[in-house]
């Protein structure tokens, strides 16, 4: 561990093993990476120190905890400058909750932070096992993030993430005390899942099938990047009579197909693909970005200009839109801008012109006697849910070529990043339905799973026992808390790929085979062959 930093919580670390140099494959230097060490284990001497006086805990130091975990979240904070303030703001937080605790000099573990170098040089068990818990937790900060910015919490989800940042600080804790609370983070983070669903369409309606250009009309626009919907709908707001065209990138795609945004007539369509080619993407757009949550990667000098962030998204030297959400610097750069002098046509990745999202639970089920019906009659043979988060590592050409091989009596279901490998395919319709069915975004994977538990019951059968497959893609941490709520349900034969993950040891993927079957992918072709036959 004599390194200058160490990380390997996304898909992408160095050598499939961990980031060590000066700088991570995600762009954050050492020392940002240091400091991002040194929050989270700020986060744990709170979570210590508040143990057995939960009564103590009050809505600012929840908001200090989701905070601090999401801003640790790979492609989320890159500036030393704010993740100090957070650091600093916790702290004062402890000392004003255990006064005197933090006055004492002995180092008990209430009154001092968790040196985090004593988990990266733990035992490899150990060490993955608590790594599950702490980039779990992680994720699920993200969407206990997005639920409360549009006022809906849930004190049983903000008490397990101290529960589990205490469990994380605890040296002398082996396997029978870790893995409980590994498959209770898959648990909580299904009610997480439920809460943000919850809070979204009963603030913007229930999604509802869209189609959505790739066009981008002429004239001054902005391209609104993340997954904080609220984010959109005050940019919406402020650009409205403007002359502003609003252009959703990534996974901001699945608002063209809520109610209350979409009435926006200004919500023209969808710029780009996934997160990782926005270097190329943004280079040369007449247009500025906004950034609302994680997928933010190190801007280029040739666009950096045009880049801003807002909520805990920070990068140095780019401007922040801060809590009042006064959008106007982005609004006046657009309009300098001026956007393209006439209609430009893109494309997605395989050539198509056009996209389709809004297929969310309550869109899925409301057509499920017809899915039912084409599933007894043979119309329908198999179910494929093919998500997750898309990257830059080679290897990922397999789920475009894993859906195209697709036999054409099946349904592809489809969520998260990992869509624009393969969301521009025409494959057809079955059953009057289109084959590609896009849930959302990364948020809305509690859509799949209440569709697998609603056929499941139409079935009476179990999940497991469905002609169903997830064949998944992970890069970062919310993909890990969505793998342990599979994991919390029970389901099996997972395929996970492009790579399986480096904070998995040996022994602790032995217990996930033997227990849940998972795999890693192979070839689309071998894949599909051991699925079907």
């Amino acid at each position: 561990m004599d390194t200058k930093m160490f990380c390997f919580q996304c898909e992408q670390t160095a050598g499939c093993t961990g980031c060590t140099g000066a700088q991570g494959v995600c762009g954050k230097t050492a020392d940002t990476a240091k400091l991002q060490d040194e929050l989270t284990g700020a986060l744990i001497g709170l979570a210590r120190a508040t143990e057995g006086k939960e009564y103590l805990v009050n809505e600012y130091t929840d908001q200090l905890v989701v905070e601090g975990l999401f801003s640790t979240i790979t492609n989320v904070n890159f500036n030393n400058d704010t993740l100090n303030i957070m650091i600093d703001n916790i702290k004062a937080e402890k000392e004003s909750l255990v006064p005197k605790c933090y006055a004492c000099g002995s180092g008990c573990g209430k009154n001092d932070d968790f040196d985090m170098q004593s988990l990266w040089r733990a035992d490899e068990d150990i060490r993955s096992l608590k790594s599950l818990i702490l980039f779990g937790i992680r994720g699920i900060a993200a969407y206990a993030y997005h639920a409360a910015v549009l006022g809906y919490t849930d004190k049983e989800v903000n008490a397990f993430f101290y529960k589990a940042l205490f469990a994380i600080g605890m040296k002398d804790w082996g396997m029978q005390e870790l893995l409980p609370i590994v498959m209770e983070t898959g648990e909580i983070n299904l009610k997480c899942m439920a809460l943000l669903d919850k809070a979204n369409t009963e603030t913007y309606g229930s999604p509802k099938p869209t189609k959505v250009a790739l066009t981008v009309e002429k004239g001054p626009f902005i391209v609104i990047s993340g997954h904080d919907l609220y984010d959109l709908k005050q940019l919406l707001e402020q650009t409205k009579d403007r002359g502003i065209n609003i252009y959703t990138h990534g996974e901001m795609l699945p608002a063209h197909a809520y109610p209350e945004l979409k009435k926006y007539s200004h919500l023209k369509g969808n710029f780009g693909t996934a997160w990782q080619n926005q270097q190329k993407e943004f280079a040369d757009i007449p247009a500025p970005v906004i950034f609302t949550t994680n997928c933010l990667m190190p801007p280029k000098e040739s666009y950096a200009d045009r880049v801003f962030t807002t909520e805990v998204v920070s990068y140095p030297e780019i401007v922040h839109i801060g809590e009042e959400k006064d959008f106007t610097p982005v609004i006046e750069k657009a309009l300098e801008l001026g956007g393209y002098p006439e209609d430009m046509h893109f494309t997605g990745i395989n050539g198509g012109s056009t996209v389709m999202t809004g297929f969310a639970h309550n869109a899925v089920l409301s057509n499920a006697e017809k899915v039912i019906e084409a599933v007894k009659k043979g119309g329908i043979r198999h179910f494929f849910l093919v998500g997750g988060c898309d990257g830059a590592k080679l290897g990922r050409n397999y789920y475009t070529e894993f859906v195209k091989q697709t036999p054409p009596d099946s349904i592809v279901l489809t969520l998260a990043c990992g869509k624009y490998r393969f969301n521009d395919l025409d494959l057809g319709t079955i059953g009057g339905l289109p084959r590609i069915m896009d849930m959302g975004q990364c948020n809305d994977a509690y859509s799949a799973i209440k569709v697998a538990v609603a056929l499941a019951e139409a079935f009476e059968c179990g999940v497991n026992d469905l002609p169903l497959s997830m064949v998944l893609s992970w890069y970062e941490q919310k993909a890990v808390c969505i793998l342990l709520t599979l994991l919390h349900l029970g389901i099996k034969d997972i395929l996970l790929g492009p790579s399986l993950p480096a904070f998995i040891s040996p022994n602790v993927l032995e217990f996930l085979v033997q227990n849940y079957n998972i795999a890693s992918i192979s070839t689309p072709e071998e894949d599909l062959r051991r699925i079907l036959k």
